[in-house]
């Protein structure tokens, strides 16, 4: 993909002040409430200058106690280029968070009239849902009857969607599917087996191109990008890598420089060019990581891609135990976004993926 292209990139997708903020991805949101709107302020010809501050104070209260009573929850829908992709929607709040995430991935159903563009939900029309946690963090899902109303070819997004969408909760740690309250072992249209437990090690948008023997591999997951101009967003691929392969971190690096599928719509803003000068460290959760210059989007600013840094912090916060990234050039620290930014400090997993507007 050409420099200029990741510059288009950079400047449109997932705000820098979501990885910056130091907010882990799972810290029990469905608990938080999202951020209150600005005031607005309505001007109205011949209204007088106190009847304008009225309906102005009148208008942001009004949004504020909208704004309590969402919300923000990360649907896992899918793209035109059919993608599993996770997006960032503000649902009303409720005590049933889990039933309430599925029901929002039924075609035809609440999100409707929320879905970005060129998205649709993942679920059957009329499919009727109810979710049981248990005290280990199996969440067993039933379905109705129409469950099975799904096109083959949606089968794997299926099982994809529910299993992520439901494991962005801090008490879901695997899935176990049911229909009319029979347990399922494989799925009712094309018999894709189903594990006891889906977690998300099962993967998502798998790729498994330029693979000999899986058996001798494992997954890692990483975040390419998607869309196209104007509406970027993030998409997670699970690879294969040898097994062989003790460096999961510098393996990592490897795939996102290596990019997605020749194949696949996706791109990465890493060029070719970029390597790793030493192998990655990692101590109390952070990995720090030192590239030669070729990481610069810009030599003479020396500033790097906001959204290459946000690809890099999604893709090794996959890796477990990893909580933070620090990004070094030439062993210096103290680095610069794209944005003018110093980004001196560890980065951490943002709270939300994908929370722009469409």
């Amino acid at each position: 993909m050409s420099k200029n292209k990741a510059k288009i990139i950079g400047a449109t997708v997932l705000t820098s002040t979501i990885l910056l903020s130091g907010c882990g991805l799972l810290n029990k949101e469905t608990q938080k409430q999202i951020d209150p709107p600005k005031t607005v302020t309505v001007k109205e010809e011949n209204v007088s200058k106190d009847v304008s501050k009225d309906v102005s104070k009148e208008t942001t209260v009004k949004e504020k106690a909208a704004a309590k009573d969402t919300v923000k929850m990360e649907l896992y829908l899918i793209d035109k280029d059919g993608y599993v992709v996770p997006q960032t929607l503000a649902l009303p709040k409720t005590t049933s968070v889990a039933k309430q995430a599925l029901q929002y991935l039924v075609a035809n159903g609440p999100v409707t009239d929320m879905l970005p563009n060129d998205f649709r939900a993942v679920l059957p029309e009329d499919t009727d849902i109810s979710v049981n946690i248990k005290d280990n963090g199996l969440a067993i899902v039933n379905f109705s009857k129409e469950f099975k109303n799904y096109q083959p070819e949606d089968e794997q997004k299926i099982l994809q969607s529910v299993t992520w969408t439901l494991t962005q909760f801090d008490n879901v740690k695997s899935v176990k599917l049911q229909m009319n309250g029979h347990d399922l072992t494989e799925m009712p249209v094309n018999g894709t087996p189903i594990s006891e437990n889906l977690s998300r090690a099962t993967g998502i948008n798998i790729d498994n191109s330029g693979v000999v023997d899986i058996a001798n591999t494992k997954p890692v997951t990483i975040y390419y990008m998607g869309g196209e101009e104007g509406s970027y967003y993030y998409v997670p691929v699970t690879r294969r890598i040898s097994n062989s392969e003790k460096d999961n971190y510098a393996a990592v690096i490897d795939q996102l420089i290596k990019g997605p599928s020749a194949k696949s719509t996706l791109v990465s803003e890493f060029m070719s060019d970029v390597k790793l000068l030493e192998a990655p460290k990692y101590e109390d959760g952070t990995v720090t990581l030192n590239f030669n210059k070729n990481i610069y989007d810009s030599f003479d600013k020396k500033e790097i891609s906001q959204s290459l840094l946000d690809a890099l912090v999604l893709s090794l916060t996959e890796q477990q135990g990893v909580e933070k990234v620090a990004v070094e050039v030439n062993g210096k620290a103290g680095i610069k976004n794209d944005q003018g930014k110093s980004v001196s400090e560890p980065v951490t997993r943002p709270e939300k993926v994908n929370t722009g507007s469409y």
